[in-house]
This record gives C-alpha cells, structure tokens and sequence, in this order.
C-alpha cells in the first residue's frame, strides 16, 4: 500500500530550507572539507597523468561550494592543466547561486563550466541520447543516490564514463549512522514506494555482488536535533522533515509514526544526549571507484 505521505523532494522550497537548516545545524560540511583536504589529494595525485586537460562531472553539485573546493585540489594536484567541469542539478535557484559564486571568484579562468539543469537520471538519459563518447576523469556525487530509482545502474552508467585512471566518487549517509537504523526501521511507511532510503551499506553490498572493488572512509558527522523533541518547534519541524525525507511530517505523519521516530531519534543507536542538547549520528561515507577495466 502506497503511504499517503509525501516526499520532501516534491517541495522543493521546503527542501531547500530544511537542507539549509541540517547544513547549520550539523557538521557535515567541515567533514567533508576536511576530507577533501586531506584525503582527496592522494585520491585525484593518478587522475589523468600526463593529460593536458581533465574532464570532470559534478552530479548534485548544488550551489558548488564542495565543487569548488575539490576542483582547487584537483588543479593543485595537477598545476597549469585546463578543466572541463559538467556540472549537472535540478535546482534553478542552486545553479544560480553556484554561477554567482563562479563570476566573484578569481583564479578560475583554467576552468571552464558548462551548466545543466535536469536531474542525473535526465543526464544519463541525454547522454546516451547524443552517443557521447567523451571519457571522464573525475566524476563526484555528493548525496545524489537518495533522488535515483536504480542507485545500482546509475552507478555503472557514470562508472562507464570514466577514463583510464578515473575515479568516480560517491558520498553517502553511512549504513552504521543514525540515518542507517531510522531508515532500516521505518522506510515501509516513509514513501518508500516514491523515495529510496539507501546508505552506503546497500551500496558497498551492491558492488561486492559484483565483484567491484572500491575503498571507502567514514567522515564523523554529527547534527544537533534537540528542537525536534518540542512540538510545534518551526526549527524541529524542518528538521524532522529533513530526517524522514517527509513533506510536514509532524503534521501528517500518523501520532505512532511520530512518537517511533522521535523515540528512535532519542536512542543510542541514534544519538548521544549531552549538556542538554540531542546530537544526531549523521555520519556519511564516501566510496571511491575505479573506472572499469
């Protein structure tokens, strides 16, 4: 039975302010600028040897700011080379920001950019439409396997995309977060017939079914929750939507759906309660794959 609940991403306004909101509210940025500081250097150091140009794609890339930032590894790891950035993002008002952000940033002119404004089933689908040929050397989706029906097949088809000595890069809520034991107990009845509840566990299973070899590492990744535990809390209601991928979920959602989640949220599995304030597991992962041989 379909649940009558409805999807965050089918408001995209509402996302846009709950994705903010988790973005204050926890640490997942910094992880992820850390990592990319200090672990994707030695990632990217084999991406196109010897090329005169790196062709990357960016699949979810938002307003661009962890674009940005791994493009400026990129091209430390590879000085004086030109980038060919695909970026590709449903979001108007993303892509907007992420060009505002290109125009008043200098340093940029080895980077050239080319904007699409469709999902990455839509890519994929133009894609191969077009019988592209041209190769990719680095291609990163940040989040973006939650918004696919098939998280398996959009992974082969980018992989596919790669050159030799590619990478494709895929971050993730990781299956041992909170994310992981709040989906794993309530997807059946958040929209789980519109919307895929997936971590990088299903992933990692996925890949090792067939045989293809990755690395991952885990980024630890908190967010404080506290105001989701008072009713009627506008910051709480954002928050839980943004938790349970669930349009106004304290309003809609059933009382025992409610109460099961906020219990959920509130256990050790999920998180530690300290000086007064609820912090949230949000730890993700981040998979690297090879292109294929």
């Amino acid at each position: 039975m379909t649940s009558p609940l409805k999807c965050l991403i089918d408001d995209d306004d509402r996302y846009q302010k709950s994705f903010q909101l988790y973005l204050e509210r926890s640490s997942e940025h910094q992880c992820t600028r850390d990592f990319i500081h200090n672990t994707l250097p030695d990632i990217l150091a084999s991406v196109g040897t010897g090329k005169s140009q790196l062709n990357v794609i960016g699949v979810g890339s938002g307003e661009g700011t962890i674009d940005l930032e791994m493009l400026s590894q990129l091209c430390q790891k590879h000085p004086g080379v030109l980038v060919d950035n695909v970026v590709v993002d449903p979001s108007s008002q993303q892509l907007n920001d992420y060009k505002v952000m290109v125009s008043q940033k200098p340093d940029l002119e080895h980077i050239t950019f080319t904007w699409n404004k469709m999902t990455a089933s839509e890519f994929e689908e133009q894609w191969r439409q077009k019988n592209v040929t041209k190769k990719a050397d680095f291609i990163h989706m940040v989040q973006v396997l939650y918004f696919v029906k098939d998280p398996g097949a959009t992974i082969s088809f980018f992989q596919s995309l790669l050159d030799k000595k590619g990478k494709l890069l895929i971050a993730l809520a990781s299956g041992e977060s909170g994310w992981g034991k709040l989906w794993r107990t309530f997807r059946s009845q958040l929209c789980y017939n519109e919307h895929r509840f997936v971590t990088t566990a299903d992933i990692k299973s996925l890949l090792d079914a067939r045989g293809v070899p990755h690395q991952s590492y885990e980024l630890q990744t908190g967010m404080d929750i506290t105001e989701c535990f008072t009713e009627g809390d506008q910051t709480g209601e954002l928050l839980l939507d943004f938790l349970t991928k669930v349009q106004d979920f304290s309003r809609t959602a059933s009382p025992e759906l409610r109460q099961g989640v906020l219990r959920m949220l509130r256990d050790p599995q999920c998180s530690v309660e300290t000086g007064g304030r609820v912090l949230f597991n949000g730890n993700c992962e981040v998979i690297v794959l090879d292109a294929l041989s």
